[in-house]
């Protein structure tokens, strides 16, 4: 076990010496890798097994739906006030008349969890065999499969929703950036499905030393949490990558934008980026963007949102959440 753990450690450096220019990755028309699609498909299976392939992600999706659930209540207290804000956390059914988009969205882990929520979720997926068993699973469930257009799903790409016109109020791709080819425009593509003043929701991992050992190292090759090679160290993305993104990313004021056309980046085409200005550390302020640690903690089994003042200090040197939000003028 050692020595298959030590291989991984000498390729270290060639990855810190490989890493791919975040900015510079728009170059391929398509952001759908069909090995990395080849890899989940053939782990379809294993989604809704809760001690198995995805036991981590079982783990970490209620705190993923608390962080969206807290956001969203924010925005409703900067939007309309505090009574707004309590009237709406009173409901058991926070995301009700809210559209939502799950890209990438795997077995249905979220989606489900959004639907419960009271959203109209769509989840979508460039494997078709996760799409089967996300359906699958959704119809064994009385109040999913009893509940109308409240969840559905489709074999497609957040691409051929741009082309299709598509908007949601709330966009979310967990853990799915770091296995796209060419992530400026799969960037792109999921802020071009968000409405004006809705939400983009990421989660991913950052580029560093410590999530090198942590989810390749570690969770790969000395514990087998997740399938050797389900992790390309060139392919995480800093937080600083996607502020930056956008820093300069303007929405389109044409529907029919091309997803791919990194024209939108520093651009006229919108009054401002959705990221106006950062304060200390380079973070962006609480109502443009936000920036939070998840932190697994192997005694407990439970992964926990670390604060927001922890962000600056070390918090998101691995695992982390990204909230954006597209201006209401744009």
């Amino acid at each position: 076990m050692l020595s298959a753990a030590v291989r991984p450690t000498t390729r270290f450096l060639r990855f810190c010496q490989n890493t791919r220019c975040f900015q510079s990755a728009a170059a391929t028309s398509s952001t759908v890798n069909a090995a990395e699609i080849a890899h989940f498909s053939r782990l379809s299976s294993l989604w809704w097994n809760e001690q198995g392939e995805f036991s981590l992600l079982h783990r970490m999706n209620p705190v993923r739906v608390r962080y969206i659930r807290e956001k969203l209540l924010e925005a409703t207290y900067e939007d309309q006030g505090e009574d707004a804000r309590r009237e709406l956390e009173s409901k058991c059914a926070v995301l009700t008349g809210m559209d939502v988009l799950d890209v990438g969205c795997g077995g249905g882990l979220l989606s489900e969890s959004l639907a419960r929520l009271g959203a109209r979720t769509l989840g979508i997926d460039a494997s078709e065999s996760n799409i089967g068993i996300a359906s699958t699973h959704a119809s064994g469930d009385p109040q999913l499969s009893s509940s109308g257009n409240s969840l559905q799903y489709r074999h497609t790409s957040a691409e051929q929703l741009v082309k299709e016109h598509k908007r949601f109020d709330a966009v979310c791709s967990m853990e799915v950036i770091e296995h796209v080819d060419n992530p400026v425009a799969f960037l792109s593509a999921c802020a071009q499905l968000v409405k004006p003043g809705g939400h983009l929701f990421l989660s991913t991992i950052a580029r560093t030393p410590l999530s090198y050992f942590l989810t390749i190292l570690v969770a790969e090759y000395v514990f087998h949490k997740v399938a050797v090679g389900t992790h390309t160290y060139s392919k995480f993305i800093n937080p600083s990558e996607l502020i930056s993104f956008f820093q300069t990313y303007r929405s389109s004021p044409s529907s029919s934008s091309n997803p791919t056309d990194s024209g939108h980046i520093g651009s006229d085409a919108s009054p401002r980026p959705w990221i106006t200005r950062t304060y200390a550390h380079g973070l962006p302020t609480r109502s443009e963007a936000e920036v939070r640690g998840i932190v697994y903690i192997p005694w407990s089994g439970e992964w926990k949102l670390m604060s927001r003042s922890s962000t600056p200090w070390g918090a998101v040197e691995c695992n982390y959440l990204f909230w954006v939000r597209r201006p209401l003028d744009s």
